[in-house]
């Protein structure tokens, strides 16, 4: 059995839960590489990265590079004398970084390889509709996500189920996958599987403002997917307007409701509690929300404190 010295390579916190897996089933990291610090929010305060944070926390030997092919950085890592990296949620890394392990570097992957390459496979698989996903390892290779697979695990997506909730159980899984994958590694019994490029291989395209924005000519289901697949983060988002006044309102929850009706699509109908919006073939159902410059609320805090007209729309 080879002993594994390990550099682990992620930033989020769904490579938080593969990195304390690989500390709690005592394998051996001799360091861990995360994103550079940055400014964030309003008050543009420097701000860790999930991974640094657990890095510090657990006294484990970090790196920051911004430059990837920087010698310096590259004579450093290769003093850590690994044999292994892993490399969950980071970023595209130089050739020279990649082979230089001799056991090679392995990805986890939030998605069923091939489908769903890139940087936001969890959102795409829900916003998509589909109704499987799952994790994969693979070795990696000079393009993104496709390098030869090692293992992969599925696992069902209810058709209720949002995006934080299904990153929650798709890192669970991800920690048994990347444990089951070591454990071929140890033993010397890895087998890989070439992916297959097909025409209808689906795409995990970056998330942004304008793929974010709900389309209400689509139909309900459609809308519905797109708001759980963009929930809680970074959230879909569509135009209410009502008379002479408008506002970006983010959309966190809803539910599709399937019923006839006569009203143009978008029309904004409410009660004292109950807010829906009018769709193909139904209504979409808001149940939670944010108002530029106030707190997410549901429906009927909102409602407390605002009155729509007759001619209220989202769009």
């Amino acid at each position: 059995m080879e002993k594994l010295r390990i550099i682990f390579m992620g930033t989020p916190e769904f490579a938080v839960g593969i990195l304390d897996t690989l500390i709690k089933n005592n394998y051996e990291v001799a360091g861990v590489i995360t994103a550079a610090d940055k400014p964030a929010g309003r008050g543009q305060k420097i701000k860790y990265s999930a991974v640094k944070e657990y890095a510090l926390e657990n006294n484990l030997h970090l790196l920051q590079p911004t430059n990837l092919k920087d010698e310096a950085f590259l004579e450093e890592l290769k003093s850590l004398n690994a044999n292994l990296q892993i490399v969950v949620a980071f970023r595209m890394l130089p050739k020279a970084v990649w082979e230089m392990p001799a056991l090679g570097t392995f990805n986890l992957h939030a998605s069923l390889l091939p489908n769903y390459r890139g940087a936001a496979p969890i959102n795409w698989a829900i916003i998509n509709g589909e109704t499987k996903t799952g994790v994969t390892t693979f070795f990696i290779d000079d393009k993104i996500d496709t390098g030869a697979m090692i293992l992969s695990s599925e696992t069902a997506i209810d058709n209720t189920e949002n995006a934080g909730q299904l990153h929650d159980r798709l890192m669970h899984l991800g920690c048994d996958t990347v444990i089951d994958t070591l454990k071929l590694i140890e033993n010397g019994k890895v087998t890989t599987t070439i992916q297959n490029d097909t025409s209808d291989i689906k795409t995990a395209y970056k998330l942004n403002k304008e793929n974010c924005k709900i389309d209400w000519s689509k139909s309900k289901t459609d809308i519905h997917n797109l708001i759980r697949g963009l929930s809680p983060y970074p959230a879909a988002w569509c135009y209410f307007g009502d008379k002479d006044q408008e506002w970006n309102v983010k959309i966190y929850e809803a539910k599709a409701i399937l019923e006839k009706h006569n009203h143009e699509i978008g029309t904004l109908i409410y009660t004292k509690k109950e807010m829906k919006i009018a769709a193909d073939e139904g209504f979409i159902q808001i149940l939670s929300l944010q108002f530029p410059g106030k707190k997410k609320m549901t429906t009927a805090e909102l409602l407390n404190g605002i009155t729509f007209s007759e001619s209220a729309k989202a769009y």
